[in-house]
């Protein structure tokens, strides 16, 4: 998976599952020229935010696999996904087992231990139902868009074509393509700003719409739905821009107006009381821009018999 639309799945995948585990994409399974995708370990002391996830952290919840395909998988695909999670537990029983023998040898046990390895889940996401692969494995579905293999093989099989347009779907729709993904795209705009899936993935829309070079014909209809997202979103926030410019204009323009009218009422009053007001004090009154300072000077000029009364440090 080389293009940037493998890659943007890649990463989406990645970083959400980041909020709620240790993920890691282009795993390598020594063992085999493969690679896994998205690897992704939950973190039990992030239970509460994985719960928020929905659907992402729900297939969170246990060690699993995740292979993303922007067109249906095939069954002889989904078997290359198998023998990964096949090939990558026995990596990890591996491992297990070195790391217990050189505690074995530290404690000078007699018996190297046999430490369990949880099987990880292999989890195939693709936009349309994979017929071959539900009939082959005997998949049924659990909710809508999601189907569960027979019991021994742990392998969810997600078909974005099917999910409900709910929150608890939005970052795995966000992998389709068409009508799922400008569905996404337009529920993912309309979220407040500060929710946990706009944090990852805007910056990621933004960055694989923004890449330097031309997408590939099989990455057009993904890629146009990007671009289009990301430039709405920069019209929006260049219109909020501008609306808020104005906004500062408009009040600046008020209150500069506001401290004109206190400083040619201090003049007023000077003049009302006869006092003099050569022209370096009038312009000292008239480029005073704070209104406290105006107001005090109004209130001292009301009442004064000379100018050194009103303005500050005159003699």
């Amino acid at each position: 998976m080389h293009n940037r639309s493998d890659q943007f799945a890649k990463s989406l995948l990645r970083d959400g599952l980041s909020l709620v585990s240790a993920a890691q994409t282009e795993v390598e399974v020594l063992a085999a020229t493969q690679k896994i995708d998205v690897f992704s370990v939950p973190d039990p002391a992030r239970q509460a935010e994985r719960a928020r996830m929905g659907l992402l952290g729900e297939l969170a919840a246990e060690p699993s696999l995740f292979e993303p395909f922007h067109g249906t998988p095939s069954l002889r695909q989904v078997r290359r996904c198998l023998r990964k999670q096949l090939t990558w537990h026995h990596e990890l029983e591996r491992r297990a087992r070195a790391a217990a023998g050189a505690v074995a040898q530290e404690e000078d046990a007699d018996a190297p231990p046999q430490p369990a390895v949880d099987f990880p889940a292999l989890v195939v996401i693709g936009p349309g139902r994979p017929e071959t692969v539900l009939d082959a494995y005997r998949c049924e579905p659990v909710q809508p868009g999601v189907y569960h293999a027979v019991p021994g093989l742990v392998l969810r099989v997600i078909v974005l074509a099917e999910l409900p347009r709910t929150r608890a779907t939005l970052l795995l729709r966000l992998l389709g393509s068409g009508r799922v993904l400008r569905d996404a795209l337009a529920d993912l705009a309309a979220l407040p700003d500060d929710a946990w899936e706009k944090s990852v993935a805007r910056p990621l829309l933004v960055h694989f719409r923004l890449g330097a070079s031309e997408p590939s014909d099989e990455e057009d209809e993904v890629s146009a739905e990007i671009r289009a997202w990301v430039e709405e979103y920069e019209n929006r926030l260049r219109a909020e821009a501008r609306t808020e410019g104005r906004k500062e204009g408009h009040n600046e323009g008020r209150k500069e107006g506001r401290n004109e009218e206190a400083a040619r009422a201090v003049l007023t009053a000077l003049r009302v009381r006869g006092i003099a007001v050569p022209d370096a004090a009038r312009e000292r009154i008239l480029a005073e821009k704070d209104p406290e300072t105006l107001e005090r000077w109004l209130e001292r000029a009301i009442v004064a018999a000379s100018l050194a009364e009103v303005l500050d440090g005159l003699s």
